[in-house]
């Protein structure tokens, strides 16, 4: 069952952007789509009127002039039309690349007054940082924390949620001499940023310090033993501390809150692992006769309380009522034009590049003295937007260029927080960065945010946005439009944005597939017993101790179930899904450590041939050894930049489960085989021309996992007489293809998984069945349990799968339907009518299905 969808993007006045009189119609609803007006969420929360008004690049539009305080407002927050005027200077009407505006009002201060528990000298040190009262959200979470409740605090980007924990923990430091905490953040930057947060208020006693992977060893016997408010992470958590709690026999002894900080990132199978490894930790603490409150923090979530009770295993209050004040802001949909004489793959019309699209605005906002991030979808694209942002500065403004950066994954330590503190200071002005920096980093305040292609969900997209917008002073916020169909169709239909709830958290720690090897983990811990059973799950766990028991892994006593082995599990039970070593890049030469790369990520991106980008030096790779996991790579600025071309087939290893009809329909579970491989790269000039393709010889990746999928005779699909779907051969791809992404967009409904744990193959004639296909499987190796769960749920998941196609307006095909935000063939070929069509084959096939 899917935790709740009940919390809704930020409620705003619409001015939709009108094409001039005989131009092209941009934004247009399909045929019978009406336009939906959205209902404000309280009688007299908005007030306001309806006018026309001129945009910025001289269209008429319709604005309904709003304000939270009940007073008419200008066309919106000066600041972010101002900026957005600067970035569209000099661009005729005609080609103007702005699709809708939206203007978010402002919000006011909500304070409180600092609680009589919270001792003078913190109060003192608070006031001193900036913080003269607290806001309501703040008071109320840390009440709750303070008074030994657990509790959720789920408000907006830059909304001091830091303060809500710190100040209950900060507090019991203080009165109480030998008391600990515990913060766990999913990324190391946070981590640090949190650390910086707290040690610069300068409160005696309170010895803050890391423990991550970047702890030198001499420093770590001092955390251990002597600090009392600990930073680290879920991996350090599961491979460094738990396995070795009897080391940390002070801290546990005394550990009085665990701080789990943006929790609304643990979702899917790493929230699963998570929720598992929290009640690990629970149990660990109790063990030593603790009993700690747990204070989450997150920035966008569905039904938090729900989230916060089946990560920790315990009821939390949630605290939803944001108190903190916001600048109104100007959000921009922009689809960057069409080139002219320029041509991509197959001699395809292209669109200037996201990238390059995102480059020039940072430009022209650091012209203009604004402080921004750009958010782009890969460590490359973060890269060359910041060296295209600096060679149109170096054209206009060449002091200026200096003050641009990338910021990515990969960088070392010390990169990664020198820029964060440049930023900080003032000395940049500009960072593209990739969600790296999404999370709770301290960097808000923002007069612009740039989101260069569509982030995958509504909640990273708004928590994106949240950077933009300072009290009393407007920002902007751009979302440039990738040239794939599901950002044109966002740029297009802004409902879709400003309409929808953000999505549901989604996480099973009852998953037997992921709750066995933390059982195993527990049990290397600590001795299994059944009060043990019960927190993990009850009888699920009994059956997956059973198993485990007969294996040899766990060896049963009077008084539990012991770990067999002398090497405890721990290194098995990779959290994020992520095995194998990093690929480190070198340079040549000088023998320079650029940075590293992951093992799933090193075949696309460093390959030979590959340009690959580090804080704005460009580099060429020579060599890539994946046995020694090194890079080689020499300075060079090519013209221009490489992506690299993937094939992806899957093979069915044993069928062991299937069910048949007399009409042709076979429906299967079964293990299977994923295999990828990179088989060549493209040569693009910056412009989105294509130079030429080159091909590689890199080893296929394989990944051994669980999938369900139907085949069908194919005079299912072609026959016309009743039962068969009618459809003409050559659209057989295109409907299995939106068959295959509309059910997976589905499973999350019957799986209690999330779309980006599972994946899909479709196929005309696949040669293992002979037969037309649609394979749905696990995205983990061995399986996580997902596709079993839809082969026992089959018809009821392919009903539902139905029912949102049919049900959705549009009349060939969107993102609400049967595009997906990760397909790796840009969604073609799709067939929206033609899905529906294979759909009723197979439903009507149900009553006939039988075990085979």
């Amino acid at each position: 069952m899917e935790i709740g969808t009940g919390v809704s993007a930020p409620r705003t006045a619409r001015g939709r952007v009108l094409p001039p009189p005989g131009g092209e119609q941009h934004g247009e609803p399909p045929s019978g789509r009406p336009r939906r007006t959205r209902p404000v969420s309280s009688p007299g929360e908005l007030t306001g009127r309806v006018s026309t008004a001129r945009t910025t690049d001289g269209r008429l539009c319709e604005a309904r002039n709003v304000s939270s305080t009940g007073r008419d407002r200008a066309y919106g927050a000066d600041g972010g039309n101002r900026l957005l005027d600067r970035v569209l200077a000099g661009t005729p009407p005609e080609r103007s690349p702005v699709r809708h505006v939206e203007h978010l009002s402002e919000r006011p201060a909500r304070h409180g007054e600092w609680p009589d528990w919270a001792p003078d000298r913190l109060v003192t040190a608070l006031r001193a940082r900036g913080t003269e009262r607290p806001w309501i959200h703040q008071l109320r979470a840390a009440e709750l924390a303070h008074g030994g409740e657990n509790v959720v605090v789920a408000t907006g980007t830059a909304s001091g949620k830091s303060l809500a924990y710190q100040l209950p923990v900060l507090t019991r430091l203080e009165l109480d001499s030998r008391a600990t905490a515990l913060y766990i953040s999913p990324t190391k930057a946070l981590g640090t940023d949190q650390l910086r947060s707290v040690a610069g208020l300068d409160l005696p006693g309170g010895r803050p310090a890391t423990y991550d992977g970047d702890t030198p060893n001499t420093e770590r016997d001092w955390v251990r033993a002597h600090a009392r408010w600990v930073f680290t992470n879920p991996d350090m958590l599961h491979h460094g501390i738990l396995p070795r709690h009897s080391r940390w026999s002070r801290f546990f002894r005394n550990l009085s809150y665990i701080v789990v900080d943006e929790c609304h990132t643990y979702r899917g199978v790493f929230g699963s692992h998570i929720a598992l490894l929290l009640r690990r930790l629970r149990r660990v603490a109790e063990h030593y006769g603790a009993a700690p409150v747990f204070v989450l923090a997150s920035a966008t979530v569905a039904e938090p309380a729900e989230l916060g009770g089946t990560l920790t295993g315990r009821t939390c209050h949630a605290v939803t009522e944001d108190g903190s004040p916001r600048g109104g802001r100007t959000v921009v949909l922009w689809e960057p034009p069409l080139l002219e004489e320029v041509t991509g793959e197959n001699g395809a019309p292209v669109r200037r590049s996201a990238g390059a699209e995102t480059a020039r605005i940072m430009s022209d906002l650091v012209i203009e003295s604004a402080r921004c991030l750009a958010f782009v979808r890969s460590r490359a694209g973060a890269e060359l937007a910041a060296l295209g942002a600096r060679r149109s500065l170096r054209e206009v403004a060449p002091e200026l260029a200096s003050r641009v950066a990338a910021y990515r994954g990969g960088y070392l330590p010390e990169q990664r927080r020198e820029l964060e503190h440049e930023l900080h200071s003032g000395e940049l002005r500009a960072l593209a960065t990739t969600n790296a920096l999404e999370l709770g980093v301290d960097i808000s305040g923002l007069d612009a945010v740039i989101i260069a292609g569509y982030p995958g969900t509504l909640a990273s997209l708004w928590q994106q946005a949240g950077r933009a917008g300072r009290e009393g002073d407007g920002a902007l916020v751009v979302f440039v439009a990738r040239d794939d169909p599901l950002d044109t169709y966002l740029a297009h239909n802004p409902e879709a944005v400003f309409d929808r709830p953000v999505e549901a958290t989604v996480l099973d720690p009852g998953n037997p597939h992921l709750l066995r090897p933390h059982l195993a983990c527990a049990a290397a811990e600590l001795p299994l017993d059944e009060r043990a059973l019960e927190e993990f799950g009850g009888e699920t766990a009994r059956e997956n101790v059973t198993r485990l028991t007969e294996a040899g892994e766990l060896r049963a006593r009077r008084n539990g179930w012991y770990w067999t082995a002398r090497q405890p599990p721990h290194h098995s039970v990779e959290l994020r899904g992520s095995s194998g070593q990093q690929t480190a890049v070198v340079e040549s030469d000088s023998g320079r450590l650029l940075g590293t790369v992951d093992p799933e990520s090193a075949h696309g991106l460093v390959h030979p041939g590959a340009v690959y980008l580090h804080q704005g030096e460009s580099f060429v790779v020579d060599e890539l050894d994946l046995d020694e996991g090194i890079a080689l790579v020499h300075a060079e600025d090519p013209e221009w930049n490489t992506s690299p071309r993937e094939e992806t087939d899957i093979a069915v290893l044993r069928t062991l489960r299937q069910l048949r009809t007399s009409n042709g329909l076979s429906i299967n579970l079964g293990e299977v085989e994923v295999t990828s491989r990179v088989t060549g790269y493209l040569r693009r000039l910056p412009s989105g021309e294509v130079l030429d393709q080159l091909p590689l010889d890199l080893p296929e990746r394989r990944l051994a996992t669980r999938a369900v999928w139907y085949s069908l005779d194919e005079e299912l699909l072609v026959g016309s007489a009743p039962g068969g779907a009618g459809l003409d051969p050559a659209r057989i791809p295109g409907a299995l293809h939106a068959a295959e992404h509309a059910a997976i967009g589905l499973l999350p409904l019957f799986a209690t998984c999330d779309r980006w744990d599972i994946g899909g193959v479709s196929t005309a004639l696949h040669p293992n069945t002979g037969e037309p296909t649609v394979f749905v499987h696990d995205g983990h190796p061995g399986g996580a349990g997902f596709a079993d769960r839809g082969f026992a749920a089959l018809f009821p998941w392919l009903a539902a799968t139905r029912e949102a196609i049919v049900a959705c307006d549009c009349s060939a095909g969107c993102p609400s339907c049967v595009q997906s935000p990760k397909c790796g063939n840009g969604n073609e070929p799709l067939d929206k009518a033609g899905a529906v069509a294979v759909l009723d084959v197979l439903l009507a096939e149900r009553t006939d299905a039988a075990p085979a």
